[in-house]
């Protein structure tokens, strides 16, 4: 299946104060990021911290927002699955919420991302001054060596890098689509690669304004074993990523049934499609 089939799956049915209330959160959500943008441009020449510590403060309003505007809250759970150090966290991708809300894990962090997004005005300004790590996909080869190297001087400085395997959101039910840049830092820095599942999809669904209530989760797993093969250690994280998603959004649409797309596969038969 598709992306656009996937896509097309029918969404439930939103009642009009869902509706009401997710077009407040997403004026209110723009607005913060642009004020905060427009009035913290010392920031950029206080250092990075400075600068990731706006984008917490970001996660932190618009998360506020989320629970008053739309009644969603997100709980983070196996926080003590967080090792010290500089390490890869490596979570699963279905939604614009969790982009922002694992900066809430770390202090000091760098994301592995599209290079065009630093050209954005404003927003780009931060991400350069901020040192997160664009690729230039374009560069084939030449770019991945210029990622590990930046990813291991990053690490060694006690960084912990956010990288997405999936490379973009992905839809809740849709089978997964894992890339081979998070082996290659994996095998080539031998580092610590600690997953994250989530079913944030079902309550921030990618390509539609609407902000569902409810609990979305966003859990962090164990650490991931060190020294396998690129091949087992990537067919690895998957398996152990889309089994603990499989699980949280089974969990969720047991709560509230109404929160599943309609006529989506089951979690489980996504899984077996994988």
């Amino acid at each position: 299946m598709t992306d656009r089939e996937q896509d097309a799956t029918p969404q439930p049915p939103a009642s009009f104060s869902v509706i009401v209330r997710s077009a407040v959160f997403n004026i209110l959500f723009y607005i913060v990021l642009v004020v905060l943008c427009v009035t913290n441009f010392p920031r950029m020449v206080m250092g990075r911290i400075a600068v990731l510590d706006l984008a917490r403060l970001w996660a932190r309003i618009s998360i506020w927002l989320l629970r008053v505007v739309c009644k969603m809250n997100v709980e983070f759970r196996g926080l003590e699955n967080l090792p010290e150090g500089g390490y890869i966290l490596a979570p699963k991708h279905q939604s614009v919420l969790e982009t922002f809300a694992i900066t809430l894990l770390a202090r000091d962090f760098s994301y592995i991302l599209k290079h065009e997004l630093m050209w954005i005005p404003f927003f780009g300004w931060y991400l350069k001054a901020a040192d997160q790590i664009g690729i230039n996909r374009s560069s084939g080869s030449s770019a991945l060596k210029q990622i590990t190297e930046k990813t291991g001087a990053a690490m060694k400085e006690g960084r912990v890098i956010f990288i997405f395997p999936e490379g973009t959101r992905r839809p809740v039910f849709g089978a997964p689509k894992y890339k081979y840049g998070v082996a290659h830092l994996y095998s080539e820095l031998d580092a610590t690669v600690v997953p994250v599942a989530l079913d944030t999809g079902l309550f921030w669904p990618r390509r539609t304004f609407l902000r569902r209530p409810g609990t979305a989760v966003i859990e962090v797993l164990p650490a991931m074993p060190r020294g396998l093969e690129k091949e087992a250690f990537l067919s690895a994280l998957q398996e152990r990523l889309e089994t603990k998603t499989n699980a949280l959004i089974a969990e969720a649409v047991a709560a509230d049934p109404s929160i599943a797309p309609r006529s989506a596969a089951a979690p489980a038969d996504a899984a077996n499609r994988s």
